[in-house]
């Protein structure tokens, strides 16, 4: 895909690269929930290689792997899931000895912070006064996955799903909730870490498969040669120290 009609796909995506990206700019997709980690993480590496501009584009991440795969100029991938990963591996499109888990997170319940009824666990969904929750889309957004296997495993998916309303990443899910256009929506840790004024955390699902978020080079000409520092500083102490902050925990 030529670069100006990969843009074009990319701002259809809500994606937020500069449409002038330079050819010595760094270009990092990155799943949606590490929006805020990876912001500062793009800005203390910058701070460290002021020669160096690293443009951060921010989707679901099965999103961004269509885009590695079609050829858009993606020098990392930042993936919430394996699944999505192994989309852009099985196409030829990363380079597969750079791939590492780099983060963990969890899957939790939230409500709006005004929740009018009174949602406390899993089984407060099955009352009559709930009729709207929100979760990622399973088919392409990591977040609904985990969520629909979680809930498979505690026997509560055909509860949720007969009143699913889906969004199209994790952000979306929590604007809903932190709006009240909905009673109740899944979302990572991470994510409902930063609206406390606006939504309320009610249960974190146990999972026996931890939420481990994979990384890697994506395998193109041209690619740039700070990459792999990049990816090097968000294995270091001070890369994880940030991701810390931002509720993800050592995958």
């Amino acid at each position: 895909m030529k670069f100006k009609k990969w843009i074009a796909a990319a701002a259809c995506a809500a994606t937020s690269w500069h449409a002038q990206a330079s050819a010595a700019d760094m270009l990092v997709g990155a799943a949606a929930s590490l929006t805020n980690a990876f912001t500062e993480l793009a800005t203390q590496f910058q701070q460290k290689h002021p020669a160096t501009k690293v443009l951060m584009s921010f989707a679901s991440s099965d999103v961004l792997a269509k885009q590695v795969i079609e050829g858009a100029p993606m020098d990392i991938y930042a993936s919430a899931d394996q699944t999505a990963m192994d989309q852009a591996v099985d196409a030829g499109s990363i380079e597969t000895d750079t791939r590492h888990d780099f983060a963990r997170n969890e899957l939790v319940l939230i409500v709006p912070a005004d929740d009018p009824n009174n949602i406390r666990s899993l089984a407060d969904l099955r009352s009559a006064g709930v009729k709207r929750i929100a979760l990622g889309n399973p088919a392409s957004v990591p977040v609904g996955r985990y969520t629909k296997g979680l809930l498979e495993q505690a026997g509560d998916w055909t509860t949720i799903k007969k009143n699913e309303v889906l969004g199209q990443n994790v952000r979306q899910v929590l604007a809903y909730v932190a709006r009240g256009e909905v009673d109740a929506g899944f979302v990572y840790a991470t994510d409902a870490a930063i609206m406390p004024g606006k939504v309320n955390v009610v249960a974190t699902l146990p999972s026996t498969t931890p939420l481990l978020y994979p990384i890697a080079l994506v395998k193109r000409d041209g690619r740039h040669p700070e990459a792999k520092a990049f990816l090097d500083f968000i294995d270091s102490d001070e890369g994880q120290a940030v991701l810390s902050k931002y509720g993800f925990s050592k995958p």
